[in-house]
């Protein structure tokens, strides 16, 4: 039963976290926006980690984050093993394609990866500052991406506190009856605002209940990076371009390269 409400609370806490992606770079917009090529190569090198595993039976032993053996690369390469059999990294390697494409197309590819790396880099330092130095000996954590994934995801959760949700539309209404269309968008973008920003609050509300109640790292590293992901809108907002997409359509995007592969698979039946 406590492994049960363990992995119903940690999906929970994903489900807030991947509605926050949504409405932070918009639902109605995922089609016009660019391949978010960060999301593509962390995807990549998790399922490049499942791949040497199945070729190379001493993979989990040489790469993971087992504290009883030495090596300084273990912290990032344990990221892209899995341990949780097939449904496990199923459910990892999703996850993380799907938190990494909304990172990308929100906080743009550079900060989505260094954001990614804090994820893996900072929680065991941030542990050390809280006299939290002992190492767990639960195999369980000795490997997976399911920690900076959802550290990663708590980030967009900051920013949509913070910014509000995101501009689907942008631009002015133009022409008659602009003056009550604008009135009536007002009130309905008020009320999304404030809907959204409960969902984002919901974050690290959720994930300190799980530290609490089930020492669940999961909800600990999200609160980690939810902090992270305030002070980046904070002091990275000027520079960022979330609507640029939306504005500047690019040349490829998900529905044409989405399209392009119906097609393709339509010929080859």
């Amino acid at each position: 039963m406590d492994i049960l409400l363990f992995n119903v609370t940690t999906a929970a806490l994903m489900v807030l976290m991947f509605n926050g992606g949504l409405a932070l770079v918009g639902q109605s917009t995922l089609e016009r926006r660019r391949i978010p090529w960060a999301a593509v190569g962390l995807s990549g090198l998790a399922l490049a980690g499942v791949a040497l595993q199945l070729c190379w039976s001493g993979a989990m032993g040489a790469l993971d984050a087992d504290p009883s053996k030495s090596g300084w690369w273990r912290v990032v390469t344990s990221v892209f093993m899995q341990n949780g059999g097939f449904g496990g990294a199923a459910w990892n390697i999703a996850t993380l394609a799907a938190v990494a494409a909304f990172a990308d197309w929100f906080w743009g590819a550079p900060l989505t990866l260094g954001l990614f790396a804090a994820g893996i880099l900072l929680p065991e330092q941030i542990d050390k500052l809280w006299g939290q130095t002992s190492h767990s000996t639960d195999p369980r954590n000795f490997a997976g991406s399911s920690g900076a994934t959802y550290f990663l995801g708590a980030t967009l959760a900051a920013a949509l506190l913070l910014r509000g949700g995101a501009d689907e539309n942008p631009g002015k209404a133009v022409g008659h009856g602009a003056e009550q269309g604008s009135d009536d968008q007002g009130a309905s973008r008020g009320k999304a605002v404030r809907k959204n920003r409960l969902l984002a609050l919901g974050v690290p509300v959720l994930g300190l209940a799980m530290w609490f109640a089930q020492e669940n790292g999961h909800g600990l590293v999200s609160c980690y990076g939810f902090a992270l992901g305030a002070l980046a809108w904070a002091t990275c907002r000027s520079v960022l371009h979330p609507d640029r997409d939306l504005r500047q359509p690019p040349r490829t995007t998900v529905a044409s390269l989405t399209g392009l592969v119906g097609r393709r698979n339509r010929s080859a039946g």
